[in-house]
């Protein structure tokens, strides 16, 4: 039996003629004698609006009952593909996260996939040409609904395809992954085939085009994942274990709504810098860019999402409540610019390159890998650091 894992995004599915043209793409792929397990995202904007609906209620949302809130959307689009897909002669059956037995952890908001138990699925297959999941979703073992976060059916799609050995298609309204964000820089270049390593570096660096995790679950069962548009058949891209067009600098992402911190003339002790991290690790906040310079006292500079702003605050106020004499500078109004490519490994000068073509920039904040260079500039002059690298580096 020739199973595919195929998932529309929102925008695919956004409207009811929508939907009704992904059914018809799902039935070509059952005339040429596939079965079909279908992840979908809720239509269009329902996340967002669901969200503005739990604000109009209360700005104290418990994350618990937000994650019951948003998996209604799921349900929705799931239920009305099953039904355009009976409509047209293809059995079909519609599944919510429960029903498919993806389980998670019990992160509100943010679960993680710790099994997906594919026996319903499979049995299913017996009177059914295609089986559509509810995306985005998960229970725990102790029966609670949650959520992965924004971009989580890509993980469940991935997830469910590991579980079958199943090939997976990921359908949006982007026809494949490029070198940047066609709406930063039109004509970037589309790319056919990228690492998992390198999309994972882009998605972390603000890439929307693959949810990170989802890219960590097809690395780790070797799932081969190819991108491409609903709206056409123009070939997409391929994410998989080696590029086989080698690029030395595959992409380039941008990171807006950066905040720099920076804390100087701190007591010179090492331990303070471990504390620091620490106490931001435990509030559950992610900070990038980390410098650390010693002289006669300790001046750490670190980046983190403006939004977080209030809770880091909070959270040095508590570790440095005891010390005098030092300072806190919050710096808003960055951008976080990004080069990766797998090929980076072997080949030198590149960050000779990257440098000189950012050579009449003012950086703030250099950070590297293996596989990429990234710099802090201020959003001011995000647009030209874009269009020099992308020159310098053929994108």
């Amino acid at each position: 039996m020739k199973i595919i894992v195929q998932k529309y995004g929102g925008s695919s599915v956004a409207d009811t003629e929508k939907i009704k043209n992904v059914a018809k793409r799902i039935s070509k792929k059952i005339d040429e004698g596939a079965k079909l397990v279908v992840v979908v995202s809720a239509m269009g904007k329902t996340t967002d609006n669901l969200i503005k609906l739990a604000k109009e209620i209360t700005h104290n949302i418990v994350p618990r009952e937000l994650d019951m809130l948003l998996t209604t959307g799921e349900q929705v689009s799931a239920s009305l593909l099953s039904l355009a897909l009976n409509d047209i002669g293809k059995k079909s059956k519609s599944l919510n996260a429960f029903q498919a037995g993806i389980v998670t952890t019990g992160d509100f908001t943010q679960a993680r996939i710790k099994n997906l138990k594919s026996k319903k699925i499979k049995y299913l297959f017996k009177d059914n040409d295609a089986i559509i999941v509810t995306g985005f979703q998960g229970i725990t073992e102790e029966g609670e609904i949650t959520t992965l976060g924004r971009g989580g059916s890509d993980t469940s799609a991935v997830a469910v395809a590991a579980a079958l050995n199943a090939k997976c298609e990921i359908y949006s309204d982007v026809a494949g992954i490029f070198t940047t964000d066609p709406r930063i820089h039109p004509a970037a270049k589309k790319l056919k085939y990228i690492t998992y390593d390198e999309m994972l570096e882009m998605s972390s660096l603000g890439a929307k085009v693959l949810h990170s995790r989802s890219v960590e679950i097809a690395k780790k069962f070797g799932i081969t994942i190819y991108c491409g548009s609903t709206f056409s058949d123009e070939e997409g891209s391929y994410v998989m274990k080696k590029n086989i067009e080698q690029p030395v600098v595959s992409g380039l992402s941008v990171m807006d709504n950066q905040t720099q911190v920076t804390l100087s003339n701190l007591p010179l002790d090492y331990n303070l810098v471990q504390q620091i991290f620490e106490k931001v690790a435990k509030e559950g906040l992610n900070v990038d860019m980390i410098s650390v310079i010693s002289n006669t006292g300790l001046n750490i500079a670190f980046t983190i999402i403006e939004e977080k702003k209030s809770h880091v605050a909070k959270a040095l106020s508590q570790i440095l409540k005891d010390m005098k004499g030092f300072n806190i500078n919050y710096h808003s109004g960055f951008s976080k610019i990004s080069i990766v490519g797998i090929g980076m490994k072997s080949s030198s000068g590149v960050a000779s390159k990257y440098f000189k073509a950012l050579e009449k920039i003012p950086i703030k904040l250099v950070t590297t890998s293996e596989i990429k260079i990234s710099c802090l500039v201020e959003e001011k002059y995000k647009d030209k650091a874009v269009k020099a690298l992308i020159d310098s580096f053929e994108l």
